[in-house]
């Protein structure tokens, strides 16, 4: 009988390839602190307590702020005729087991509650629409038995008197909504022209939504980004306007089911999505209470905003320029920034091509987020200190994500499965591993894309070019049949000898 170390001589491994298991993926960084100044503590306290990085709680308040400050304010670098929308779209990327949702849930859900206290006042409302309507009716019929009467004379038509025109019905006050049409969204924002928040558990859902409605999807959604006035023509009932079509949206989404909707994108509407995809963390018992308090607070002075008023008694933003040490860094960034990215991939090129605007609504939510937190005046233009933290957080984390995320778009199909099943391996601690048990449950679940037709076949031929796996083929003495398709894992990933 050949040793142990005969037979490895006789079937050596070949060179094992560590790089599986990233496939060239950029790591994820440190989600930068200082643009959400006094709102840290909160996005501390519900990382801490979802056993999660702060990156997902940071981009649900970001998301959240944005969405009540709305229509009512806008940032201009200059002065000038450009002004951007106080309007974010952010995703946050993880596998399914990342616990993605339990903090965008803690920072998202003072909105559902604001929108919940608006019902009692919606329902008087109601009612008051009710009593009016009955009036509008009895003072059409007044006018009618005039029109009558009227009827056959040389005197003048009595006019319809204003009180028989029935008055439009009352709107829900609506700070948050979920997966919807354009027709819908536009429906909900004719009565809250601030804009509303359009938060997706499942991003996916919104992002396949521009396709299912051809006729206006995907020109309505980068309408909404804009914030620029929209309309809709409804058949049968007329057309909606809209004067500021804003809303802000987050969701979250697995990195897996991004790269479908990244090849279609160039409208520059994926370009414009701002990425959380942070690492992993272990779970932990939660040891403390989330105070939520100063943040409920904070979400409720910024839903408070005044509107300004334009020449003619119209409701429009209120306007916060940079102040003047402000602009002159931001004109200095805006050529170190299109000098910088104009190279690398068409996605990621069209995604730096857009932060100067991301940059101006980031420092916009960062000087309002102090007032809202700390009180006092509020600000009338927009501070060095705010600029120079949304310009960090761009170069420091918004890019280094967008890298993270579109090139791992760019690898393969297989060679991501690969990647995926090379991490599986790692955490689990396999030493061997079967390819019918891995179709199996538990392993099911965690390797959803290598159930499709061919590619568990593919995932294991290409782990054996990169050292990783090797066939290890048995049958038990005297057993009919096929041999169990089992393979030996490298033990030199492990530590163990070869």
């Amino acid at each position: 009988m050949r040793s142990l170390a005969e037979i490895e001589t006789l079937n050596p491994w070949p060179a094992l390839d560590r790089t599986l298991v990233n496939n060239g993926r950029r790591p994820a960084v440190d989600m930068p602190r200082h643009l959400f100044g006094p709102a840290w503590n909160i996005i501390e306290q519900v990382a801490d307590a979802t056993a999660t990085k702060p990156d997902y709680a940071a981009i649900a308040f970001l998301t959240s702020a944005a969405s009540l400050i709305g229509g009512k304010r806008r940032a201009s670098p200059y002065g000038g005729d450009w002004t951007e929308p106080c309007i974010l779209w952010m995703a946050a990327l993880g596998d399914p087991s990342s616990r993605k949702s339990a903090p965008l849930d803690h920072m998202t859900k003072p909105l559902w509650a604001m929108q919940d206290a608006a019902k009692d006042d919606y329902e008087d409302r109601k009612r008051e629409h009710f009593a009016e309507v009955e009036r509008a009716k009895a003072e059409r019929c007044k006018w009618q038995e005039e029109v009558k009467a009227a009827a056959g004379t040389p005197g003048q038509t009595p006019p319809l008197p204003a009180l028989a025109v029935e008055p439009e019905a009352p709107r829900e006050r609506r700070t948050i909504i979920s997966d919807a049409t354009p027709e819908a969204v536009a429906d909900v924002l004719a009565g809250n022209p601030q804009g509303v928040l359009c938060y997706n558990d499942e991003l996916a859902g919104w992002l396949e939504s521009f396709d299912r409605y051809t006729s206006g999807g995907r020109p309505f959604w980068l309408s909404a980004f804009g914030g620029r006035p929209h309309a809709i023509t409804r058949k049968g009932s007329g057309s909606i306007h809209i004067p500021f079509n804003g809303v802000s949206v987050l969701g979250s989404i697995q990195p897996d089911k991004v790269v479908d909707h990244l090849d279609g994108a160039n409208d520059g509407l994926v370009p414009r999505i701002l990425w959380a995809w942070p690492e992993k963390m272990l779970p932990k018992p939660q040891t403390g209470r989330v105070d939520r308090s100063a943040l409920e607070a904070a979400y409720a002075r910024l839903d408070q905003l005044a509107w300004a008023e334009g020449e003619t008694g119209e409701l429009v933003a209120k306007v916060l320029r940079l102040d003047d040490d402000a602009s002159a860094v931001f004109s200095d960034w805006e050529v170190t920034n299109a000098q910088t990215d104009a190279e690398g991939s068409s996605l990621y090129a069209a995604f730096a091509g857009k932060l100067s605007g991301a940059v101006l609504r980031l420092a916009l939510v960062a000087e309002l987020t102090e007032w809202a937190f700390n009180g006092g005046t509020e600000p009338a233009t927009i501070s060095l200190r705010s600029l120079s933290a949304a310009i960090e957080w761009c170069e420091d984390y918004a890019k280094p994500m967008a890298q993270r995320v579109y090139g791992d778009a760019a690898v393969s199909v297989a060679d991501r499965n690969a990647s995926l099943f090379a991490r599986y391996v790692l955490k689990n601690g396999f030493r061997t591993v079967n390819m019918r048990e891995m179709r199996q449950h538990p392993h099911k679940g965690h390797l959803k894309p290598l159930q499709a037709k061919g590619a568990m076949d593919e995932v294991f031929e290409i782990m054996q070019d990169a050292g990783w796996l090797r066939p290890a083929f048995s049958r038990a003495v005297d057993s009919p049949g096929q041999p169990r398709k089992d393979f030996e894992v490298n033990p030199a990933l492990f530590g163990g000898a070869v």
